[in-house]
């Protein structure tokens, strides 16, 4: 009855904690933390540990385990009587009563505290199968030092699982809970060890029937391995985000999506790269690997040295953030790809603009003139970018960054046109889920550190297939580039402002690397330019890694057609040089080529005639005809294109001007109140500027009949207007005209 009433003890103390354990995909240990004890422990099931471990264990521990109600008398009763009559006759304390003795702290080296013991072992009994008792006791008995349960005792001694341990290291584990401070393994002889295992071992051989050898005698356990302390911000990150007293009680390791080969890789070439390059002062870089179909991460390096004080090694840089600089420009020109805006070789003006009060510049402080898209994006111009940032639809990159997961604590006035340059921080894993969204199915979901988390998405892709394909074939590697010469990486790189990061996103087939050059205390560095030094590292990285290529597949939606190799719209027969490019049916802006145009010339006179009237010395030439806005950005650009002669000055000429083509005034805007201050002589001007057709040289300004003065197409007039409603008038030197009505009101 009283057998029958005795309380649950528990098989653990209350306060007993495992170590922390991190896995990688395939069960690898990867990282194992001490206990708020200050001990090393793994929890380890009973069907995990060697049999051979279990014999040799119960052979001199216990023999009859399995056959006594938690206490053995016989036992007992040889251990009182070796202790009374001074000889040696082996303890008497079972599995079960050594068990109790480690759950409740117990001294029992008195009658009273050996009563104790044995109540308590048959409270286990009583409660627990033999498999719990011994599968606790294994987990809980010392084998050296700070290390308790076979788990933790077989990785850090032997270097393997407990489940792997040949006859002799069980042997030798066995022997180790009787006496571990003066039997942990140490280099050099460690009699008290060899001499305990090897009593055992023969008595197991005897049993075993084994033959004799000669390493008996001799074998011990090595010292004390390294402690797995891989992966160590992931592992704190991860542990952190499942603290709770019961995980830690149940000593469940925490598996992670790490491919253990593919992070020391990364580390590996971390490594390399910053001690080749301390000498100019990169000393901190961080990564992140993800297979981009599972958003899986496969590699996290959150700095390149954990204990490195000196660059606050223990920050996790993947999970701060920071300025990406131009690292989201490929989703501008996705965006503006995806909205019928441009296509690859669109031609886009990189030139110097001001948007209302921001003037962006480039990062060289040159213009590259009229450029294709694919080499604006290519070559990370900072003008085109922000001129197609500010053109497209609502709600633009902010709303798309918005909807593929970044997280942006201010509304989208706060960033402005800035946004496409870095003007707001995101993190490493955000940026490398935004990457694996270009390189996937479009579709916005976070990338996951554990197997098995259902990761969110949007309900539909925010960038379609064709325009994925287009954005990623513009981030392609070109020839000439020693330093980043693999075909099959598409890359980009971003250097934020003031030279405090630098960036760089690549994509190789199924897999996104993000890499990350910088110092945690925000400090600049004159060699933080990204394509110097975080481009070469990303490209360092993929060799490492040795990722398998995957075959770009085209889009059904898309078309590969002939383009003009100069204005990137539909070639007309006079436009000689020719490329293919990418076409989005219904959705790419393609236009007939409006820049290369047969003439006429008079040889004798040099001028474009309207007609062939038959007049000797009449040769036909295909010319280009850039709008004069264009011939400026090149010359600006010190690309100066050859421009087609004027046009003779006669009745027939004019007659055939085109009135389609005619000038457009984009300053001022019709239909406008025009406030300006009567005491500020500076602010009394208005700026009259017009868009001018292909080979018009002057334009002509009027307000009602008067004349305000003449400027070439690219200079505007400035007014200083009166108060009252007039009509603005413009006339080009081709004989064609557009009007505007404006009223201009003047304050004290």
């Amino acid at each position: 009855m009283v057998y029958a009433l005795l309380p649950d003890p528990g098989l653990y103390p209350p306060d007993f904690r495992f170590s922390r354990t991190l896995e990688d995909r395939n069960g690898k240990l990867l990282h194992l933390t001490l206990t708020t004890d200050g001990k090393y422990r793994r929890h380890t099931p009973l069907a995990e540990i060697s049999p051979d471990l279990i014999e040799a264990t119960l052979e001199l521990e216990d023999r009859h385990f399995y056959r006594h109600p938690g206490f053995n008398p016989m036992s007992l009763l040889r251990a009182t009587w070796g202790a009374v009559s001074g000889s040696a006759r082996g303890g008497g304390s079972t599995i079960t009563m050594q068990l109790a003795r480690l759950r409740h702290d117990m001294h029992t080296r008195t009658a009273w505290g050996k009563l104790w013991q044995i109540f308590r072992a048959v409270q286990m009994e009583r409660h627990y199968t033999k498999a719990e008792i011994l599968e606790a006791y294994l987990n809980q008995a010392p084998y050296g030092g700070n290390v308790e349960g076979i788990g933790a005792a077989s990785l850090l001694w032997c270097g393997k699982g407990a489940h792997d341990l040949t006859l002799r290291e069980a042997v030798a584990f066995a022997v180790l809970p009787q006496s571990p401070t003066r039997r942990r393994p140490r280099e050099g002889d460690n009699k008290s060890l060899a001499n305990a295992q090897h009593r055992l071992w023969e008595r197991l051989r005897q049993i075993r029937g084994l033959p004799a050898d000669p390493l008996d005698e001799t074998f011990t356990l090595r010292e004390l391995l390294p402690v797995p302390r891989e992966t160590p911000h992931l592992a704190r990150r991860l542990f952190s985000e499942s603290a709770s007293p019961d995980l830690q009680m149940s000593g469940i390791p925490v598996h992670s999506t790490i491919e253990v080969e593919k992070q020391r890789r990364v580390e590996s070439a971390l490594s390399d790269y910053i001690g080749r390059k301390r000498d100019v002062g990169i000393t901190n870089a961080c990564a992140l690997l993800v297979h981009a179909p599972t958003r899986e991460v496969l590699a996290y390096v959150g700095s390149s040295g954990f204990l490195d004080s000196t660059i606050q090694g223990q920050v996790d840089g993947v999970l701060a953030r920071r300025s990406p600089g131009s690292a989201l420009k490929p989703f501008i020109y996705a965006l503006a790809m995806q909205q019928g805006l441009i296509h690859p070789y669109t031609l886009l003006r990189d030139g110097q603009t001001s948007f209302g009060g921001y003037n962006p510049e480039n990062f060289d402080r040159q213009f590259s003139g009229p450029i294709a898209a694919r080499d604006a994006l290519y070559h990370s111009r900072n003008i085109p970018a922000v001129s197609l940032a500010q053109r497209l639809a609502h709600p633009g990159l902010y709303g798309f960054l918005k909807s593929a997961g970044v997280a942006l604590p201010r509304p989208a006035e706060h960033y402005g046109l800035s946004l496409p340059l870095g003007g707001a921080e995101v993190s490493m894993e955000e940026l490398a889920a935004m990457y694996c969204l270009l390189a996937d199915d479009g579709c916005a979901r976070p990338v996951k550190f554990t197997p098995g988390t259902a990761a969110a998405s949007t309900a539909k892709p925010l960038l379609t297939p064709e325009v994925r394909h287009l954005t990623r074939e513009m981030m392609r590697t070109r020839e000439g580039e020693p330093a980043l010469d693999d075909p099959g990486v598409l890359w980009k790189t971003g250097t934020s402002h003031g030279f405090r990061d630098a960036w760089a996103a690549g994509i190789r087939g199924d897999y996104v690397l993000v890499v990350w050059i910088g110092n945690f205390n925000g400090r600049a560095n004159p060699a933080f330019i990204a394509r110097e030094c975080a481009a070469p590292l990303l490209f360092e990285t993929f060799r490492h890694l040795r990722l398998p290529r995957k075959r770009e597949t085209t889009p059904p939606g898309l078309t590969e057609i002939d383009l003009c190799a100069v204005s990137g719209q539909l070639p007309s027969p006079m436009c000689q040089h020719r490329v293919r490019g990418g076409f989005i049916p219904g959705v790419s802006p393609i236009t007939p080529c409006e820049i290369h145009r047969e003439v006429i010339i008079d040889s004798a006179s040099g001028l474009r005639v309207a007609r062939d009237d038959g007049r000797p010395g009449l040769q036909r030439s295909v010319q280009e005809f850039w709008p004069p806005e264009m011939l400026e950005l090149f010359r600006k650009a010190g690309v100066p294109r050859k421009t087609p002669p004027p046009l003779e000055a006669s009745a027939e000429s004019l007659s055939t001007a085109e009135t389609a083509q005619g000038p457009k005034i984009t300053s001022p805007q019709s239909a406008l109140v025009y406030t300006l201050q009567a005491s500020a002589s500076d602010r009394q001007t208005i700026p009259l500027r017009a868009d001018a057709a292909p080979g018009v040289s002057r334009v002509f300004w009027f307000a009602d009949s008067r004349f305000l003065g003449a400027s070439t197409p690219t200079q505007p007039v400035m007014w200083r207007a009166a108060a009252g409603r007039w009509r603005v008038h413009v006339l080009d030197d081709q004989g064609r005209s557009a009007a505007v009505q404006v009223r201009v009101e003047m304050l004290p």
